[in-house]
């Protein structure tokens, strides 16, 4: 792990590369960056909501040269807490992979600010998403799309400097993409790196995920920014890639044992990935590994929404305490 401090707001990694860090790195709190050169800018994601959006960009503008004026945002992938503060980057260039961009309906902001007025109407669920989602405001966000789109790799120039694009979707999300800026060894890695917690398999296949490790293993990198929690370095990919490797082991080992999905979740040994922060979230990759060794000739697309109820309940059997509790209490809440 990067011994930089754990600390909210810009990070200057050096040589025009910054990244903005937010914690707890759980649910919906995730990072995102800025790449600076010759006045040109490239900004790697947005935040959850308008407010986080806009304090993030602020803090940019007032110490990054060129940040007044975004020329270029790239979005990682589809997840609302990486694309709902699209709109306040007025005029730029917005690329994805074409997975991504395919992605972006399915996260419609409209939906979440109705369940946060009104968790009760999906239930257990919807209780579980208040918890995890409920200090962000959604009302107002207005969805806005990519601009271009691209299959695989993609080279951008920002001032004299280049940053690859590089598409390993899907894995976690449909189109995730890695951000490389290889003369600065600097990685916004997105969500293909959770380096606080436990990561969140909504697509896979889960090979993938450990392909993408592999990859970014052999790249020449000296500072990783996650998609959520501290800065990192390859240490904390080699531990991803191990959490994957023993997971598809052991569940594995269950689904031929012919042991149904509900039930896997609770035989399943964690060893000492229970200890890692949100465990729970082990329960959407064993269903999505549980759809790899399937292999059924269209792979099932899953609603998100009732695996909140599921990670709700093993979480309360770990005997977890609230999400976001520790940023809570530090707030008085």
């Amino acid at each position: 792990m990067s011994n930089r401090e754990y600390k909210k707001g810009l990070h200057d990694l050096g040589n025009g590369c910054w990244a903005y860090i937010v914690p707890d790195g759980s649910y919906g709190w995730s990072n995102a960056g800025i790449i600076a050169d010759g006045g040109e800018t490239l900004l790697v994601d947005t935040l959850f909501d308008l407010h986080c959006t806009r304090e993030m960009l602020a803090e940019m503008r007032e110490k990054v040269p060129g940040a007044d004026k975004i020329d270029i945002l790239v979005n990682s992938h589809a997840d609302g807490d990486h694309i709902y503060g699209n709109e306040l980057v007025e005029g730029a260039r917005i690329i994805a992979s074409k997975g991504t961009a395919e992605d972006f309906a399915r996260f419609d902001p409209g939906v979440m600010a109705s369940l946060m007025r009104d968790p009760s109407q999906f239930g257990k669920s919807g209780a579980f998403v208040k918890e995890c989602f409920g200090v962000f405001d959604f009302e107002g966000i207005t969805l806005t799309a990519p601009t271009e789109t691209f299959s695989g790799r993609m080279t951008v120039e920002v001032g004299s400097k280049t940053v690859e694009l590089i598409e390993v979707g899907p894995a976690h999300s449909l189109g995730d993409t890695l951000i490389y800026v290889p003369e600065d060894k600097v990685l916004y890695a997105a969500d293909i790196l959770f380096s606080i917690g436990t990561p969140i398999a909504w697509y896979g296949p889960i090979q993938r995920w450990i392909d993408a490790c592999d990859l970014v293993l052999d790249m020449e990198i000296d500072v990783i920014v996650a998609g959520h929690g501290p800065l990192a370095t390859k240490d904390d990919i080699v531990k991803m890639r191990n959490y994957f490797v023993d997971m598809t082991d052991r569940v594995r080992v269950l689904f031929d044992a012919g042991v149904p999905y509900e039930e896997a979740i609770y035989k399943l040994d964690l060893g000492e990935y229970a200890k890692w922060r949100d465990p729970e979230r082990v329960v959407v990759t064993i269903r999505t590994l549980y759809d790899d060794f399937d292999a059924a000739e269209v792979r099932p697309q899953h609603n998100p929404i009732p695996f909140f109820a599921i990670m709700k309940d093993y979480r309360d059997s770990l005997g977890l305490p609230r999400v976001h509790d520790e940023w809570l209490k530090a707030r008085g809440m």
